[in-house]
């Protein structure tokens, strides 16, 4: 049998095992993909059932609040300058409130992430302790521990901080801890072979590397936290999201002040997504 016939089977063969894992694929696929559909269709109809009202009886009316909210905003808009006014305060609280919960949450991230981070660990044995801390404060939704917390404290803006540092303690020192890790390490090495503590070492050897990608992902996290504080309020933790509440709660009669609370909302969400995105791209384009 000559060189060129066994190739030509070999090429057969491997061609044939490739269709093959390709099939089987597909069918994997197929199967997960049937799977989803079945448990989508299933929790559907669950909810469904267990709603106060069917899903496809109240479709036809989900266009009624939004009609009534601008009928009763239209009427009013002479006074919607006194609201914006009015409302900038809370506004501010709002923001203030996820300012300093990102960078509370920022700062206790970077501390967890280089503890989590293999290579540069002080103890690597505790590695696995704080990824699972990072995993359950990530996991934790911000109202649950705003609702403990407003138990213990009363409500107002400092349980929400907090709520909203915890969580981003999580989600940050996932995302540091992945950056960390392709952080280079020589000169960790240099530091340590001088005799440098670990804080210096990290400090003056990872800390300048991966500082750039550290104040984006904080402030991409700002943008998640404006909403989190804005939602928070619905629950008396302050800010412009209380005051929502209290609008919506009234009713008809005050939707233009509900009305002119989220266009302040769209505005600030919108506002700090471009500056940030801009800061973003810039940080990231120096660090290349």
């Amino acid at each position: 049998m000559s060189s060129q016939t066994i190739s030509n089977s070999a090429t057969t063969e491997l061609r044939e095992k490739y269709l093959a894992q390709v099939q089987r694929k597909q069918i994997y696929n197929a199967i997960l993909l049937a799977v989803f559909v079945a448990l989508l269709v299933g929790g559907f109809m669950t909810a469904n059932d267990r709603n106060a009202g069917g899903f496809w009886d109240g479709l036809p009316n989900i266009f009624d609040f939004p009609d009534e909210m601008l009928a009763d905003a239209s009427e009013k808009l002479v006074q919607f300058p006194a609201h914006f006014l009015r409302f900038l305060p809370s506004l501010l609280e709002t923001i203030n409130i996820a300012g300093a919960a990102t960078l509370i949450g920022a700062i206790f991230a970077v501390f967890i992430s280089l503890l989590a981070t293999r290579g540069l660990a002080k103890w690597p044995r505790l590695i696995p302790v704080f990824r699972r801390s990072m995993d359950i404060l990530r996991s934790m939704p911000e109202i649950v521990i705003a609702l403990v917390l407003i138990f213990i404290m009363g409500g107002g803006p400092v349980p929400a901080m907090i709520a909203i540092a915890f969580h981003t303690v999580g989600a940050l020192g996932k995302l540091f801890s992945e950056v960390n890790e392709n952080a280079d390490i020589k000169s960790v090495e240099g530091l340590q072979s001088v005799g440098a503590t670990w804080f210096q070492r990290m400090w003056l050897g990872i800390i300048p590397q991966v500082i750039p990608n550290y104040l984006s992902y904080a402030l991409l996290r700002f943008e998640i936290n404006i909403r989190a504080s804005a939602i928070l309020g619905f629950v008396g933790s302050g800010g412009i999201g209380y005051e929502l509440k209290n609008a919506m709660s009234w009713g008809k009669g005050r939707y233009d002040e509900a009305a002119v609370i989220f266009i302040l909302l769209f505005l600030t969400i919108v506002l700090v997504d471009q500056v940030s995105s801009y800061a973003r791209n810039k940080l990231v384009g120096e660090s290349r």
